[in-house]
């Protein structure tokens, strides 16, 4: 199976998805492409540790601190912060880790892929969804 057909499928399969790095601020990618994913009907838990709620979802500090069963982390982070949160994923049982445009670490993807998890990098699930 190729790469874009590998995103879709794990587009068509995730129904909730934690959004690290999440921004209050509208101008914002991770803002835009949070409402985008809930207006596409995906569940949306924001993850960041300065808000207690973004676009009317209550807001989480970590991964750790999410109540409910998580499908993919999609994080808006640097490059170099991703290792820790692919190892948040693995522990959370998440099923994908998926890295924004511009985000890359082969480090984490190895470790996250070693534990089972599908790993997309470079990627933005609103640029890839297909209706």
């Amino acid at each position: 199976m190729n790469e874009d057909a590998v995103i879709q499928q794990i587009l068509k399969e995730t129904k909730t998805i934690a959004l690290v790095g999440i921004s209050h601020k509208t101008h914002r990618a991770s803002h835009q492409v949070a409402k985008f994913l809930l207006e596409k009907g995906y569940t949306v838990i924001p993850v960041n540790p300065k808000y207690d709620e973004v676009l009317g979802q209550t807001c989480y500090a970590s991964l750790e601190d999410i109540p409910v069963a998580v499908d993919m982390v999609d994080c808006f982070r640097r490059s170099e912060d991703i290792l820790p949160l692919a190892e948040s994923a693995i522990k959370i049982g998440a099923k994908v880790l998926w890295m924004q445009l511009g985000v890359i670490n082969e480090e984490a993807a190895a470790l996250a892929e070693a534990a089972g998890l599908k790993v997309v990098m470079d990627r933005c699930p609103k640029i890839e969804y297909r209706d």
